[in-house]
């Protein structure tokens, strides 16, 4: 595994842990959610310019991503 892999594994580790924990959802309901809706293909497309953002940033973000594909969670 490269160093640029290991720096997006562990990002999207914490963005999936952070998004959980502002939805008060389990870390893996929020992995499936962002799934579902397209969140974690957004982390991996724009990685170089989300890791640049606050975590609260990133999750408010992520929530927008998601809805525009279907999800609805406020």
């Amino acid at each position: 595994m490269s160093d640029l892999q290991k720096q997006m594994t562990d990002y999207f580790v914490i963005c999936v842990n952070e998004f959980a924990a502002h939805f008060s959802m389990s870390p893996k309901d929020a992995l499936l959610y962002l799934d579902r809706y397209k969140g974690l293909d957004f982390l991996e497309k724009f990685y170089d310019v989300e890791h640049t953002f606050s975590f609260e940033d990133t999750v408010l973000n992520l929530a927008q991503v998601c809805r525009n594909h279907g999800g609805s969670l406020a």
